[in-house]
């Protein structure tokens, strides 16, 4: 049984891991040599568990979405189809919201304008239903669920899919400081979208600055402090403003 890591230690590809061991389970970003588990990617590692087997999590840097069934990710309406809406989830695979995934009640889908419901160009937070590669649209979506639908209000942000659980924090302690110290309500969707709305549509943009901040920077291991110390500064500049 060896580990060769620590966390929050950065790997390149080719580092040697760990081996297999009931102590520990190493997953993420690896390939297997026999009994040995080497970096396929440049990733961080993240130790998750107090209790035994602890899981070896091997997060790349950066990468591309991969759907997974339950996922809850932010898309763009790209097309209005004879039944539902094309709709880009930043995916390679293309996603599809079907007419009976996203209203209450039934519609003729021969003669209603869909445009009514959704048109092109609108943002929806959805969830992945289905994930089938033998479908011409493999994702499916669904809005039929409470707090799912079309957004209509705050500020939504790209970032790299890979960083959307330094975003998050361990336990939700990110966004909560959001939600705690400046009333902003902060939906990360898994695809690499960010939804922030405030009660104070000003908070916006620096929410954004710190969301951006934390992707860039996600390789740190003190990430968690330093977002509190700028909201902090910031909380302390708007009073500070608001006194002149």
């Amino acid at each position: 049984m060896m580990l060769n890591v620590t966390d929050r230690m950065i790997v390149l590809p080719g580092d040697f891991i760990g081996t297999r061991s009931s102590e520990y389970n190493i997953v993420g970003a690896v390939y297997w040599e026999g009994d040995r588990a080497y970096a396929s990617a440049v990733a961080m590692i993240n130790i998750k568990g107090d209790v035994k087997p602890m899981e070896v999590q091997v997060i790349p840097l950066n990468g591309t979405y991969k759907p997974r069934i339950g996922d809850i990710v932010i898309g763009y309406i790209t097309d209005i189809l004879i039944t539902g809406w094309e709709v880009d989830i930043k995916s390679p695979y293309s996603a599809y919201l079907p007419v009976n995934e996203a209203a209450l009640k039934p519609i003729d889908v021969v003669t209603a304008d869909l445009r009514n419901l959704l048109n092109v160009g609108d943002i929806i937070l959805a969830r992945i239903s289905d994930f089938n590669l033998a479908k011409d649209y493999p994702v499916t979506l669904t809005i039929k669920e409470s707090k799912l639908g079309r957004i209509e209000d705050g500020t939504v942000i790209e970032i790299d899919p890979v960083k959307v659980p330094r975003v998050i924090g361990k336990k939700g302690v990110v966004v909560n400081t959001f939600k705690d110290e400046l009333n902003c309500d902060v939906t990360v969707g898994q695809n690499g979208r960010v939804w922030v709305r405030c009660r104070n549509p000003a908070d916006e943009a620096f929410v954004a600055q710190v969301v951006k901040f934390i992707e860039r920077e996600s390789h740190q291991s003190d990430l968690t402090e330093k977002v509190k110390a700028m909201v902090r500064d910031y909380k302390a500049s708007r009073v500070s403003q608001a006194a002149t």
